[in-house]
Parts: C-alpha cells; structure tokens; sequence
C-alpha cells in the first residue's frame, strides 16, 4: 500500500494575504476540496482551525502568509506560513473579549497542532482527524463504506 501516494495527490497550496474580508472564500474553497477528496465529516473543523490560523496572521504579522492543506491517511493538515518567528499562544480565553479564543478553539478541535520555525517565520500546523468510529479515508477508496 503506497500511503504517500494520497498525501502527493491531495494538496492545495494558496498564496494570500489574511484579509478578514477574504476568509468566507477562503471557508468555501477547503470545504469544496475536502467534500471533493471524500473528507466533508471533518470539514467544519479542518475549515475553524484554517480561520483562526489565518486570523492570528492577520493579528500578528500583517498578512502575507501561504496556506497549505494535504490530506494524510488519518485526516487532513493545515499548515500556514508566515514571516513572524513569534510562536502561538493558548490562552485561557476571557470569555468576556472579543478575541483571544483562536488557538484555544484550534487546541480543542483539532487532533494536534505545532509550530515549526523556518528560515523566514514559522509554519503552524494543525492535524485534523474523524471523530473515533466515523469513517476514515483509506488509499484508493473513492466512497465511503455502506
């Protein structure tokens, strides 16, 4: 079984600035592609943790970032990259802000999450996985099981 075969093929990578104003097109577009590669039982989290990595970009570093989604055999990873060494922060968020909540939400949703410094920032990823006992994405299958 040739389990990087999926992870090649299934990929999207955008170049954008994190505009507010563009995150509606940016939701529609991940969850166009995870419904496409078979994946729509953990879009709406794949698509939250896409929007809060996206807003701390625009919070902390002014924009310009690229977003990368692959699919892996257990679920799908978000990585964004930005030109900001300063690693997240989850807080314990203040229920009473506005804001302040984005990596705290990530950390609950998602399977897992890093951070990874390169040469020009850093990249922040997230892992996102069905829940235990929904269907899991096998190589070669194009439908999920009846």
């Amino acid at each position: 079984m040739d389990v990087m075969a999926v992870a090649e093929n299934r990929r999207y990578r955008q170049e954008l600035v994190a505009d507010p104003r563009e995150f509606a097109r940016v939701r529609r577009t991940l969850t166009a592609r995870l419904v496409d590669w078979g994946r729509s039982g953990i879009a709406a989290s794949a698509v939250l943790c896409a929007t809060e990595l996206l807003a701390n970009v625009h919070r902390h570093t002014g924009g310009e970032c690229v977003l990368l989604l692959e699919e892996t055999p257990h679920g799908v990873r978000l990585t964004v990259s930005d030109t900001s060494p300063a690693p997240p922060r989850v807080y314990q968020p203040d229920w009473l802000s506005e804001n302040g909540r984005g990596m705290w939400l990530l950390s609950c949703v998602a399977h897992d999450w890093g951070v990874r410094a390169t040469p020009t920032g850093k990249d922040v990823w997230a892992e996102v996985r069905p829940d235990e006992g929904e269907y899991t994405r096998e190589p070669g299958d194009e439908e999920p099981p009846s």
